[in-house]
């Protein structure tokens, strides 16, 4: 048989697109088979990373009751410093309250002095940060006894000022009209 014969013969098998099945099937044969994953033999190959994840969540939950127990333990108030922070806040406050009634003209105070003159500035809350801090440091709650008390020294001075520049003023004023009466 010649080339030309075979190839005549068989042309509708070389028009084909691809492989026959039958060589499809041969190679499929030859291949390995493979077996599916199963948990256990992963488990095995992998078990230091389940071990580290294990551990993760381990320190992540003992780092958070540990911060709870924390952040609970700052929250105790040492009653004396409650009572003390109360008596003085309210003082301070009664002060304030004076003040607010004054017109700002009179005082001649900006508004820069009188926002520091509120009882909540800066220095307050830094010392209550500290405090909270270290509830059993005796110097932090030296500095806020004295904070309220130079507070309230402050506020006193103000007012007295005040008490005497109007009751200067109203002397004053008595006395041109004592003399226009005369």
């Amino acid at each position: 048989m010649k080339l030309e014969d075979f190839i005549q013969q068989h042309r509708g098998e070389f028009e084909e697109e691809g492989p026959g099945p039958g060589v499809w099937a041969a190679l499929e044969k030859e291949l390995p088979v493979k077996q599916k994953p199963r948990v256990i033999s992963m488990m095995a190959r992998h078990w230091w990373k389940a071990a580290i994840l294990v551990a993760l969540v381990a320190n992540a939950g003992i780092l958070l009751t540990f911060l709870q127990t924390k952040k609970e333990a700052t929250v105790v108030v040492i009653p004396e410093m409650q009572e003390m922070e109360q008596f003085y806040t309210t003082r301070i406050e009664q002060k304030l309250d004076e003040l607010k009634q004054i017109p700002p003209a009179e005082l001649g105070l900006d508004s820069a002095t009188r926002k520091e003159l509120e009882l909540r500035n800066e220095t307050y809350m830094m010392l209550e940060k500290e405090l909270a801090g270290n509830p059993g440091n005796e110097r932090i709650r030296s500095a806020m006894i004295r904070y309220y008390q130079m507070k309230l020294e402050l506020l006193d001075k103000i007012l007295e000022g005040h008490s005497k520049f109007n009751d200067n003023a109203n002397n004053d004023s008595t006395l041109l009209n004592k003399k226009d009466v005369l």
